[in-house]
């Protein structure tokens, strides 16, 4: 009889493979406006570490003295005053504008997927998005992935690049290192190949040499004990 392989025991939603919610300092998200609200000027308090993200987190206060966090950019200091603005302002680092007002080419973050979402791409740290194309009430943004997409151009994003950028270039060295790192963003590490497990273990395990022995291509319907390599994909291989 086999075992459970990893993919059904990180699906049961066992604790090792829950994520660590108090190691998430909050929600970040833009501060919605209210009717007749069309503006906010916010000061930077700190910068704080959360541990759950990669990117580093900003308490912010607004002019009303409420509090939030909020996704700084690269290059801001404790102390210094933002806007966001629901219409045309200065275009600065770290001031929250709607992209029907960002000119083309400005290299943009945290971007609004709806009016009023609070933040949905571009959201990683060294992260940013280029305003490339505007069609009636869209705007085009060209990402990272060299992916583009089409968002309203209510939706609201900060102009400049996520801060903490650089942050994988440093090599963990040791062993410890990565294990840490992994258990405070809920991965499962180190993780070991299915080719060279038993066959009682995984799918493509045993054999006198490591090779699956059958295609990795899997049906998206596939039961839990079978459902590894290529789930339901429309291409493997090289692509030109």
């Amino acid at each position: 009889m086999g075992k459970r392989i990893l993919a059904q025991r990180k699906g049961r939603g066992s604790l090792p493979f829950r994520s660590p919610s108090h190691r998430h300092i909050g929600a970040v998200k833009y501060r919605p406006f209210l009717e007749g609200q069309n503006e906010f000027t916010f000061k930077v308090i700190e910068l704080l570490h959360s541990p759950g993200r990669g990117a580093p987190v900003a308490l912010i206060k607004y002019n009303d003295d409420k509090k939030s966090l909020w996704l700084p950019p690269e290059g801001i200091f404790e102390g210094e005053e933002f806007i966001q603005s629901n219409s045309q302002t200065e275009i600065k680092v770290g001031n929250i504008l709607p992209l029907k007002d960002i000119p083309l080419g400005t290299l943009v973050f945290n971007v609004e997927s709806a009016p009023q979402d609070g933040g949905k791409f571009a959201r990683s740290s060294g992260v940013s998005a280029i305003v490339r194309n505007r069609t009636g009430n869209k705007v085009e943004l060209l990402f990272r992935s060299k992916r583009t997409k089409w968002i309203h151009e209510k939706c609201l994003a900060t102009i400049g690049v996520v801060a903490g950028g650089g942050r994988t270039d440093k090599p963990f060295l040791k062993a410890g290192n990565k294990y840490h790192y992994n258990k405070s963003k809920a991965k499962k590490w180190p993780v070991v190949r299915g080719v060279a497990m038993n066959a009682v273990s995984h799918p493509y395990g045993g054999g006198a040499k490591q090779s699956p022995h059958k295609s990795t291509t899997t049906s998206r319907n596939r039961p839990p004990g079978r459902k590894v390599g290529q789930i339901a994909a429309r291409r493997t291989g090289h692509q030109n």
